[in-house]
């Protein structure tokens, strides 16, 4: 099942324009988050940037596992 599930992701990053737009966005918080790992010590104002970035990067790969899961279910029902 991971297989079917790898395929169909890849699948609609190719196809899907809703998860083309969140795989960006998950891409570009993930950037924002190395980028203020790579500084040894970081300010109160970066760690709280940084927990938001991650919430954020979170709720979007969310965003993105449920409309898989919502497109495998429609391709089951067929």
């Amino acid at each position: 099942m991971p297989n079917v599930t790898r395929e169909l992701r890849e699948q609609l990053l190719t196809s899907n324009s809703e998860l083309q737009r969140l795989a960006q966005e998950h891409s570009q918080y993930e950037r924002q988050v190395q980028q203020l790992t790579k500084d040894p010590y970081l300010s109160v104002e970066d760690i709280n940037r940084l927990a938001a970035l991650k919430k954020m990067k979170l709720r979007v790969k969310d965003e993105m596992e449920q409309l898989i899961a919502r497109h495998f279910s429609e391709q089951a029902v067929r």
